[in-house]
């Protein structure tokens, strides 16, 4: 069972994380800022237990991370409010989780052989991992430091959460609308760390996955 889930990592993981970006669309942000969106973050946390489950001391780490947010989740759920030293622990604790499961995410795609489905997933929920990376950053530096992103309160943002999940994955795919915006030296360095994440990946990680494509599909010619 566990084996067959295993091949199919990258898509469980991918689809865990579609759920956080876009399950606000569905669900009211009161509830979904309070109850849902930690919850589905732990689900993408199991994921990426799945994900690294070959080796089994990163594997044990996760389990520990995984752990912790899930003693931090029900200790705010059973108060009903979310102390900020809890809230510090469990967004330091993702941010952690997100580095070093984009790291073996990027170690799977560029040792695959062969380009498949599977690691065109991988690819993308690569990618989409930056953008958490670069909103649990920016959520840090807005708690530590308020008021350091302007605009994130706006009609387009329904909660400071969701206003600066917004600017990350707007910074990382370069659009700049220009409605969020950093306001500090610190929020501008991870405005520019966002960026570059984000080329860097495609240009680095990306074109080496469509060389392998290009040259898997050059040898079957070939045969």
């Amino acid at each position: 069972m566990l084996q067959k889930l295993y091949i199919n990592r990258f898509e469980l993981f991918f689809f865990s994380q579609i759920t956080i970006l876009f399950g606000s669309l569905i669900f009211t942000p009161q509830l979904f800022d309070a109850v849902l969106s930690p919850i589905l973050f732990q689900i993408n946390v199991l994921t990426g237990i799945l994900l690294i489950s070959h080796n089994r001391k990163l594997m044990w780490f996760f389990v520990g991370l995984l752990a912790i947010t899930s003693i931090v989740l029900g200790s705010s759920l059973i108060d009903g409010n979310e102390g900020k030293t809890f809230k510090f622990i469990r967004i330091a604790t993702y941010f952690l989780f997100y580095v070093v499961v984009t790291f073996q995410i990027i170690k799977q795609v560029w040792q695959a052989k062969n380009v498949n489905k599977n690691v065109i997933f991988g690819l993308v929920s690569g990618y989409v991992s930056l953008g958490l990376i670069g909103f649990f950053i920016c959520i840090s530096i807005e708690m530590g430091h308020p008021e350091s992103f302007h605009g994130i309160l706006t009609k387009g943002a329904q909660s400071i959460t969701e206003g600066l999940m917004y600017f990350s994955y707007v910074t990382l795919l370069t659009i700049g609308y220009g409605d969020v915006y950093p306001a500090t030296p610190l929020a501008h360095k991870a405005a520019i760390l966002i960026g570059l994440m984000g080329q860097i990946y495609l240009v680095v990680i990306t074109a080496i996955v469509v060389g392998k494509y290009i040259n898997q599909n050059a040898s079957e010619d070939k045969n």
